[in-house]
């Protein structure tokens, strides 16, 4: 794999690493109700439980594509 190749990958599963911090600890604090531009704190706290689900997936999505680059299978980075 080329150097940037490796890099974009990086970046993307940084991004997803990022979301997963977002949608799993911060959803109900201020930052993030306002960077997903939640109606109220009550409706961030009753969605709490869907936000998790979305991190855990991102946190699979990041999980795999850092794997990835350290195998170097080119399949599992089409995967993810």
């Amino acid at each position: 794999m080329s150097t940037i190749t490796i890099f974009l990958i990086a970046f993307i599963a940084l991004e997803h690493f990022y979301f997963v911090v977002l949608e799993m600890f911060l959803w109900t604090t201020p930052k993030g109700i306002k960077t997903f531009g939640l109606k109220s704190k009550q409706f961030a706290e009753d969605t709490k439980v869907l936000a998790a689900n979305q991190g855990l997936y991102n946190g699979f999505l990041a999980a795999g594509l850092v794997l990835a680059i350290l195998t170097e299978h080119k399949n599992s980075l089409l995967f993810f």
